[in-house]
């Protein structure tokens, strides 16, 4: 996700707790920019687990499962 994104995401919580609040507009814009950032996490973490081994005590390697 990009840093403007990102930015934006802190600007509109910042709105959000300010006495004037947001607009309709704005809470639908942070929804949006709040789904695609967790979206951008998972996949990131999904990354990183994909390319995570174990290493047994005889040192053998062998992937983590993935977990139903």
């Amino acid at each position: 996700m990009e840093q403007e994104k990102i930015d934006r995401i802190n600007e509109l919580a910042r709105k959000a707790k300010a006495p004037e609040g947001l607009t309709p507009e704005e809470e639908t814009e942070r929804a949006a920019l709040r789904k695609e950032y967790v979206a951008s996490v998972r996949a990131s973490l999904t990354a990183q687990l994909e390319n995570t081994y174990i290493v047994e005590p005889d040192g053998t390697k062998h992937k983590l499962p993935k977990k139903k």
